[in-house]
């Protein structure tokens, strides 16, 4: 057999919302439907309570490596133990250590630096599940790799762990002071601050791959309920801010149509009624996700009557791809900034950027240094200014028509003449 690993170019799928096990059916489906039209997949749960294992029907197995097991031909299948990456990447550094620097008190602290402190700093577990996601993409085994997040929070904050983890180090330790430490005679802080730039390192490549609209798509999971579409709505509006490629909505449990001999008979069970107001009132959400998810693919999963478990169960699941809602999402643009007015330090600049679900009241600004913090529906992006409004001040913000725009006008102290 040939080895094409090397041509194989491997995109990623995350599926993200609510749904619990619902959405990790939906991951597992997907994978098969790709495995059965001769290609490779592989679906990866971040899930620390067994929900792959189960849809699947398996035993369960967990690996921290890249040891997934082969469910069907063409589809393996890996339950991500987080946790377990933290404790060997940890011990890795304290064996690392320990040879550098033997006889040495448990807990001694270098440059005001404990290695526990880097490898359990807020979202470290996250962040190195979402690493081992492009270790495995890197391996171009599979054509694509389905990733199955947690809770949609849970999973919006972890997308943006790429940027915080970076931040959360540089304060903890700043890169100067690294360096410095890191050439100097204790061998032991030489290894630890290779081990903090080899996160730094990753959290780079975690946000290379994850906003590669050309590698990377996201599904948004969701139920026809109200608490469902207003997480949803959120999820989107986290999704432009952020620059995250959310390119599907998907809508799970939707009740089917009765049959007709069932309905509009005399004396019908009273079920009857009570399952066509339910299936009424999914239909007034339904109307709203549809405007909701314009510009993204819309799939409806009808709800069953047998639970779509092992791979006869997700075999035979029918979602329905909605036609009318068929497009070629290229997601939001990034900022743009143009000249509006004046001239000279009677300029006036302006920085827009696309946010179409975003809830007004929510919308906080903020400057530090160069950057712009932009913070919308309980998640806040990291703007990098444009080297022209590096030298401006801010005058004034206004949100029209789903787009932000912020003014800026010449700083006249740093302005050039």
């Amino acid at each position: 057999m040939t080895d094409d690993r090397a041509e194989v170019h491997t995109t990623v799928r995350l599926f993200v919302g609510k749904g619990g096990v619902g959405k990790t059916t939906l991951a597992v489906k997907a994978a098969l439907d790709l495995a059965r039209s001769g290609r490779r997949a592989l679906v990866v749960s971040f899930d620390q309570a067994h929900s792959l294992g189960d849809v699947l029907a398996l035993p369960s197995r967990r690996s921290d490596l890249s040891d997934a097991m082969t469910v069907d031909a063409g589809l393996d299948a890996l339950e991500l133990n987080t946790l377990e990456l933290v404790a060997t990447r940890y011990a890795k550094l304290t064996n690392l250590l320990s040879m550098t620097g033997a006889g040495h008190e448990h807990g001694v602290r270098f440059g005001a630096v404990d290695p526990e402190e880097i490898v359990g700093a807020p979202g470290v577990q996250e962040l190195l599940g979402l690493h081992r996601i492009v270790e495995l993409v890197d391996e171009k085994r599979w054509d694509t790799v389905f990733v199955d997040f947690p809770a949609t929070a849970d999973a919006v904050r972890s997308l943006q762990l790429p940027d915080l983890v970076g931040g959360y180090l540089e304060r903890l330790w700043p890169q100067h002071d690294r360096i410095v430490a890191g050439t100097g005679t204790d061998p032991r802080l030489t290894v630890l601050v290779a081990m903090i730039e080899s996160v730094v390192s990753g959290a780079d490549r975690v946000r290379t791959l994850l906003f590669d609209r050309q590698r990377t798509s996201v599904a948004v999971v969701l139920t026809p309920d109200r608490v469902g579409l207003a997480e949803t709505r959120r999820t989107l509006s986290a999704a432009a801010l952020t620059g995250l490629p959310l390119d599907t909505v998907m809508v799970n449990k939707v009740l089917p149509t009765l049959n007709s001999a069932s309905v509009g008979l005399v004396g019908a069970h009273p079920a009857v009624f009570w399952f066509e107001a339910w299936r009424s009132a999914q239909q007034d959400v339904m109307a709203e996700i549809e405007i909701m998810a314009a510009g993204r693919s819309l799939v409806v999963v009808e709800q069953t009557s047998a639970e779509p478990v092992g791979l006869s169960g997700l075999g035979a699941l029918a979602p329905r791809f909605d036609a009318s809602h068929a497009s070629e999402y290229v997601g939001e643009d990034g900022p743009t900034v143009v000249h509006e007015s004046g001239t000279g330090l009677e300029s006036i600049y302006t920085m827009t950027m696309v946010l179409p679900l975003v809830d007004p009241s929510t919308l906080t600004l903020g400057r530090v240094e160069d950057d712009m913090i932009v913070g919308a529906d309980g998640v806040r992006r990291r703007v990098h200014l444009a080297s022209v409004l590096r030298r401006c001040i801010v005058v004034g913000a206004d949100f029209e028509a789903g787009s932000l725009v912020v003014r800026f006008r010449p700083d006249a102290s740093v302005w050039p003449v």
